[in-house]
């Protein structure tokens, strides 16, 4: 299992989550931010659980490339 979580309220929009890892992530054209695609929303965390632990070297990509740190990536 693969755990994503984006703080999205502190997203800068620079895009490289997209270029890490497209499937997951996309940005928005009403505000510019980055969206974890097929996350659920609570308190401002945005929170994907996946089950396909093929996803994993590209959002720890991302989380790597985000210069604001607003990616959490956990494997359980």
């Amino acid at each position: 299992m693969v755990i994503i979580t984006l703080q999205r309220a502190k997203c800068i929009g620079c895009n490289y989550c997209v270029e890490q890892a497209a499937a997951q992530f996309q940005m928005s054209k009403k505000d510019g931010k980055a969206v974890l695609l097929r996350s659920i929303e609570k308190r401002g965390f945005f929170t994907l659980k996946s089950a396909d632990v093929g996803i994993l070297e590209s959002v720890t990509k991302a989380k790597e490339a985000c210069p604001v740190k607003i990616i959490d990536v956990k494997q359980t």
